[in-house]
């Protein structure tokens, strides 16, 4: 594999024989992988949780009944390659104490563009257009969703921002409406992708509620393309608490049946220790990669050193990552 991010753009006219790559997710290791992909010579596709109900994004989809925009702006800004004033300002959180504070001026774009235009992911195409998006993005469904979760205990808590907060062992993670429809163009992205890429992130919260809309979970079975699954480094407070590497994977088996998955890519280095002791006070630790146990699930392990130190957090590096993931199909 060659080092650094010096890939040059494709032209046009041999971007048809360049692979299809779609990422699926959400939140905030997402747009990381994207960043690092948009330089890589591919036909890139990301597909995007719309389940949000946090801050900004959840006073918009209540008071104007859109899907959440929230993960949709930061993956449109991670594929972007506008000048970066502009980004800055598509990214830009109004803080003062009026009506638009807590306000991102890119959700109130995708609002207001939803509206000129009559429909979501319209709106997401010019947005996408203006700056200069490399590659597609699709919310997972064009309908508002919400993301339930029913505990170990038995009981059940509604929206995507409480769910963690319940601080309960999760047995599963439902939507609703239940017959909620796939973005049609999501399906033939991943029927026709060359590597289908599950992002890192929340695993029930930013993950799951892309796989469990229906139609989707079969169309990665359908793929012609490898299913990979990019396995968080640490664990998530009111998510995973205590996951190893294969609890992960199969909790995506217990949502939509085993054996959708070929990969996982994993981080085979030991975390800082200063890092990871402050991991541990906010009670999240690195995840242990069962190998032996993954083996024994049918996967093919993909190691390498994939991460990044910024201050005190631990992020894939956006270089690193997607050497990898390239190589898959090289």
């Amino acid at each position: 594999m060659h080092s650094g991010g010096g890939w040059g753009r494709i032209g046009s006219s041999n971007s048809q024989k360049a692979p299809k790559v779609v990422v699926i997710g959400g939140g905030t290791g997402m747009p990381v992988l994207l960043r690092g992909l948009k330089h890589v010579p591919i036909q890139l596709t990301a597909l995007v949780t719309v389940a949000d109900d946090g801050g900004s994004t959840g006073r918009l989809r209540n008071e104007m009944s859109i899907p959440a925009p929230g993960d949709i702006r930061n993956v449109i800004a991670a594929m972007s390659d506008a000048e970066p004033m502009l980004l800055e300002l598509f990214q830009h959180r109004f803080s003062v104490n009026n009506g638009l504070s807590g306000h991102s001026m890119g959700n109130l774009l995708l609002a207001a563009m939803t509206s000129i235009t009559g429909d979501f992911y319209d709106g997401i195409k010019e947005i996408s257009r203006v700056l200069n998006v490399k590659g597609n993005v699709y919310p997972i469904s064009n309908e508002n969703l919400v993301l339930h979760a029913e505990f170990e205990d038995g009981s059940t808590v509604s929206g995507e921002s409480l769910i963690p907060q319940a601080n309960k062992k999760i047995k599963r993670v439902f939507l609703t409406p239940e017959n909620a429809k796939p973005f049609p163009d999501a399906i033939q992205a991943i029927e026709e992708a060359d590597l289908v890429v599950i992002s890192p992130g929340s695993l029930y919260t930013s993950i799951m509620p892309n796989l469990i809309i229906p139609q989707i979970d079969s169309a990665i079975r359908r793929t012609r393309g490898k299913v990979v699954y990019v396995c968080n480094v640490m664990t998530q407070p009111g998510e995973t608490n205590g996951y190893r590497a294969s609890d992960h994977i199969q909790a995506i088996y217990n949502h939509i049946g085993e054996g959708c998955i070929d990969a996982i890519v994993v981080h085979n280095k030991p975390i800082k220790k200063e890092i990871e002791a402050i991991y541990r006070r906010q009670q999240s630790e690195p995840v242990v990669y069962d190998i032996e146990k993954l083996v024994d699930m049918g996967l093919e392990i993909i190691e390498g050193d994939i991460i990044r130190y910024t201050n005190t957090i631990i992020r894939h590096d956006q270089y690193k990552i997607a050497q990898l993931l390239y190589s898959l199909i090289r």
